[in-house]
């Protein structure tokens, strides 16, 4: 049997929202920010099988940029789920709170993240 622990979303939410809020970023920014960043662990945990992914948030230059790295190669892709489907819409949501996000394969997994941008 496998057991896989869920990663600690509040955690890692705290440490986002702690980030941007010393950087100044403004308070619908930061909503986005931790909505977008739960997406991609969840992701991360679920489809890219990572019981712990590594986070990690770097603000430079007015940027946030949030990666979040999972042992699956597969890159992700938004998907156009039927009408009444309870999941699939992950990467669209991600799409529409941020600026930026990708996918980049690394020797071992991947690397997802997002940016957003402050002054936006």
């Amino acid at each position: 049997m496998c057991n896989r622990n869920t990663p600690s979303l509040t955690v890692a939410r705290e440490a986002l929202r702690s980030s941007m809020d010393h950087a100044g970023f403004p308070p619908d920014a930061i909503a986005d920010a931790e909505l977008a960043l739960v997406e991609l662990i969840v992701n991360a945990w679920r489809h890219g099988r990572t019981a712990a992914p590594v986070v990690v948030v770097l603000i430079a230059d007015r940027t946030l940029r949030v990666s979040v790295a999972d042992d699956s190669s597969d890159l992700p892709a938004p998907c156009a789920p039927a009408e009444l489907a309870e999941s699939g819409r992950g990467l669209q949501l991600v799409q529409g709170l941020t600026h930026r996000w990708g996918a980049d394969p690394q020797k071992r997994g991947k690397l997802v993240w997002f940016e957003l941008d402050a002054a936006a």
